[in-house]
């Protein structure tokens, strides 16, 4: 289907916006765009009403939910694409009135945040009001998981005073709520793995995104909710892009990149360019992990403070990009060029969410970078020097299981049956009883990305299957991804 022409800014009727409603009536449409909404956890009363204010070009510019939703109906589209001003041209407009003169600021007056749309603000402003409630509880049911005392005290006050929000505008306590959630998610993920966390995550960047639609009179506090939310974005897009929902996580993280353009963050563009590289290479577009990773590198050039590790991750994202197109040459470079900088040591200009890159993260990208060029032999050693490195750090439950089962699958293709066997066997083991480090209590292990894993390396195993090891570990695996249920 072609993309119909986006209409010009500021022209009247949004003439993109109605060809992609076709035939369906406003209502049907509605339904349609309320489908949508459920599918990715999104809640919006889209009616016909909605839909005629779209299409006459009285919206220009839907709210953060609703944009979500619109790219996920039509994946691979802009705003503009759709019809819509740019977010950053509608925001920071005064507050339309429906006073009864000119210049009324009567209190039945609808606030619009850039969406000129009264019952589609109102509802904003009902959900606004209920991030004290919404937001706190998304956040307790992160921090739940993991009894933190210390984040869970943090929920619990802002729970009990709901403080500048009850006025409308976010504030530092808000602010700090975000940035606490997303080292929240980073810590559980390290444990639980993606599946446990997505849904409660998602709640939480919602409400974040609620605040940043808010706005706030001070521009610092402003300024950190816009840096909060693109980084709880990228978190969010990460558990998406571990739990197999690729689609979705390639949205998250284009918001992410949105939210850094506008803010003219370098470091968070950085980051989002550097998990789109990932994701490319996982999702078969090794030609745009290339193109993300180097402008990721772009970005991080304009930092004030060079980190060096930064630059190195993003060099293995730049390789793992190559080494999926067969170019053996470029992914050697750039390799060389990773561990350069990688030896080059940690920094205090190095982002806190790279707490995770360290010896057993490079060894097991490069193993990576060398199984796409089928380099088995030398891409078990490395996941083997993996696994041996994040064995000294055992409460990083999931990454211990992930590079297990890496290691199983590069000594499955290599033709090493035994030891993968040993290696698949403990990605298991913490998958079905892992434990947290420290508090004794029991917990699972649940990521997509590391059953999909051993599942296909349960497959790879079956010429060896005469073999009791193998077969016991062959019994216990997931199923390969795509394997029709018993």
């Amino acid at each position: 289907m072609a993309r119909p022409a986006a209409a010009p800014r500021g022209a009247g009727p949004n003439r993109a916006f109605r060809e992609l409603r076709g035939d369906r009536s406003p209502g049907e449409f509605a339904a349609a765009v309320r489908r949508a909404a459920r599918e990715i956890g999104e809640r919006v009363a889209c009616d016909a009403r909605y839909i005629g204010r779209v299409e006459s070009g009285e919206i220009r510019c839907p709210n953060y939910a609703y944009e979500r939703v619109f790219i996920h109906m039509f994946p691979g589209r802009t705003l503009i694409d759709l019809g819509f001003e740019p977010r950053q041209a509608v925001r920071g407009r005064r507050p339309r009135t429906t006073g009864t003169g000119p210049g009324s600021e009567a209190g039945t007056g609808h606030r619009t945040n850039g969406t000129n749309d009264p019952d589609d603000t109102e509802e904003s402003d009902v959900l606004r009001r209920a991030f004290m409630t919404g937001g706190p509880a998304a956040l307790a049911s992160l921090t739940s998981l993991g009894q933190s005392s210390s984040a869970a005290l943090d929920t619990a006050a802002l729970h009990a005073s709901p403080g500048p929000l009850s006025a409308g505008r976010p504030g530092e306590r808000e602010a700090a709520a975000v940035r606490q959630a997303v080292r929240d998610i980073r810590l559980l993920d390290d444990e639980y793995g993606a599946d446990a966390l997505y849904r409660p995550a998602g709640d939480a960047l919602r409400a974040a995104y609620l605040m940043l639609d808010a706005g706030s009179r001070r521009q610092s506090v402003s300024d950190r909710l816009h840096t909060g939310a693109g980084e709880l974005a990228i978190s969010v897009g990460w558990l998406a892009h571990d739990s197999g929902r690729f689609a979705e996580a390639r949205s998250h993280y284009a918001e992410a990149l949105a939210t850094a353009r506008v803010s003219g963050d370098p470091g968070l563009e950085a980051h989002a360019f550097c998990n789109t590289a990932f994701l490319a290479r996982d999702a078969g577009r090794p030609r745009e992990a290339v193109r993300a990773a180097e402008a990721g590198q772009q970005a991080a050039r304009q930092l004030p403070s060079s980190s060096p590790r930064l630059l190195s991750l993003l060099a293995l994202r730049e390789a793992g990009g190559w080494a999926g197109m067969g170019d053996r040459s470029g992914c050697i470079q750039a390799l060389a060029r990773a561990r350069r900088l990688f030896g080059q040591g940690p920094r205090e200009a190095d982002p806190e969410w790279m707490t995770f890159f360290g010896e057993a993260e490079m060894a097991s990208l490069e193993a990576q970078c060398w199984a796409a060029l089928g380099d088995f032999g030398r891409a078990a050693e490395q996941a083997r020097r993996a696994v041996e490195v994040q064995l000294r750090q055992p409460h990083f439950v999931r990454n211990l299981a992930l590079f297990s089962a890496e290691l199983a699958d590069h000594l499955a293709r290599h033709g090493e049956p035994e030891e993968a066997t040993a290696a698949g066997h403990r990605a298991l083991a913490l998958l079905n009883a892992g434990a947290r480090a420290g508090t004794g209590a029991a917990g699972k292990v649940r990521s997509t990305r590391v059953k999909e894993l051993l599942g296909t390396t349960a497959e790879r195993l079956t010429p060896y299957l005469d073999e009791p090891a193998v077969a016991s570990f062959r019994t216990a695996a997931p199923d390969p991804p795509g394997a029709a249920p018993a």
